[in-house]
């Protein structure tokens, strides 16, 4: 017997259905699946950021398709974690208080939905799960390459970015990050686990569907929870332990001078950013070589965006 999330599952059972976390006004879609004996526990999440689409689809799909008695262990699928963004397409943080599930956590139990949907994860999920994948598609305004984050923390480093070279990503960044949904669990919780990126624009490719639904077919032959015939593209994936995230020092026009997935040079102009009126403000350069993880794509930014990410050789 498995009891999770208000719900009791014996061996070889599957429930779907919606959970109300701490809150009567906010759902979220579930699927909980009991495999026949117990082993791990594994989250995965999709829409932390409301308009980051592919997960969900990659999600609903394994849900569909993983049978509970084939299943080594246990699985919290949650579709669209930011279902009140995704349905009054708010593309980011959650519209009823501008919380950010990626960068504000831990959140209160008395506090704001999002601080009460944080804090619903911390004490009622985290501490019942032993690894957690985060999917994620790309900002409405980035452009990105396929890549994978995987957290710092000592305890969990190495369990982490081994599951991370398991999967088919090409760009393994070591995040430094403690504020977000899978790099809280890490550090605060000694939970391992993984973001991966795919996808970019407010777009919901078939592809990057696909590619997200292959990676959880991965982690899981990976942990040993369930087997399948998904096999991993035969490359060596690059692990990048230093990453430069540039932002805008002030508001203005944002002009890119590279493109995702693109090598850059020391030395190398990036982008910059101009006033109204056409004076340049600021120009960016390349720190060293390395390769572009992704951009902003859009024309205005604000004091403080994200401009440009990208990994030194």
């Amino acid at each position: 017997m498995w009891n999770i999330c208000g719900q009791q599952l014996k061996l070889g059972e599957k429930w779907q259905g919606m959970l109300k976390p701490n809150m009567e006004d906010y759902e979220l879609p579930a699927t909980l699946i009991c495999g026949i004996e117990p082993r791990r526990t594994v989250l995965v999440t999709a829409q932390i950021h409301a308009g980051e689409y592919n997960g969900t689809p990659a999600v609903i799909q394994a849900a569909q398709e993983i049978c509970p008695k084939k299943l080594k262990g246990n699985l919290i699928f949650l579709h669209c974690v930011n279902s009140s963004g995704f349905l009054k397409q708010h593309w980011r943080t959650l519209p009823e208080d501008g919380f950010n599930l990626n960068a504000d956590y831990p959140g209160r139990e008395d506090g704001t939905v999002g601080e009460r949907l944080a804090d619903w994860f911390v004490k009622e999920i985290f501490p019942k799960v032993d690894f957690v994948l985060d999917l994620h598609g790309g900002s409405v305004n980035e452009r990105l390459s396929p890549c994978l984050f995987y957290p710092t923390a000592e305890k969990v480093v190495k369990e982490s970015l081994a599951a991370a070279k398991a999967l088919d990503v090409p760009y393994l960044i070591a995040s430094k990050a403690t504020k977000g949904e899978y790099s809280y669990a890490a550090h605060a919780c000694s939970v391992p686990g993984l973001l991966l990126e795919r996808g970019y624009g407010g777009f919901c490719k078939k592809e990057w569907v696909t590619g997200h639904k292959r990676n959880i077919s991965l982690l899981l032959k990976h942990l040993g929870m369930y087997e399948s015939d998904e096999k991993k593209v035969e490359y060596e994936p690059k692990v990048y332990e230093h990453t430069v995230y540039l932002e805008s020092e002030k508001a203005g026009l944002w002009y890119p001078q590279i493109k995702e997935d693109e090598s850059v040079s020391r030395g190398q102009l990036l982008g910059y950013l101009e006033d109204v009126f056409g004076n340049k403000i600021q120009e960016f350069y390349a720190e060293g070589d390395g390769r572009v993880f992704y951009y902003t794509a859009g024309l205005a930014v604000r004091e403080g965006d994200s401009l440009v990410a990208y990994g030194l050789d």
